[in-house]
């Protein structure tokens, strides 16, 4: 997984996909970069802000998910 940190790294975020595109249906997130159908959808037309505000929620889920 790419891993970008908002409130450290500077730059353009990047993309989280890593091409693993399998939405679980139980969380209803993709199981490769955490995003929901939505954020994927939004995300090449995504300002620099609601990019990073989704690599907030990334890394929260992952964090949730796998400690």
């Amino acid at each position: 997984m790419v891993d970008f940190d908002p409130a450290g790294d500077s730059g353009n975020a990047p993309s989280p996909c890593i091409s693993l595109c399998k939405m679980d249906q139980r969380t209803g997130l993709c199981e490769g970069c955490f995003r929901t159908i939505e954020e994927i959808a939004q995300w090449s037309t995504a300002s620099e802000e609601r990019k990073r505000q989704v690599w907030v929620e990334i890394r929260r889920r992952r964090d949730a998910l796998f400690g």
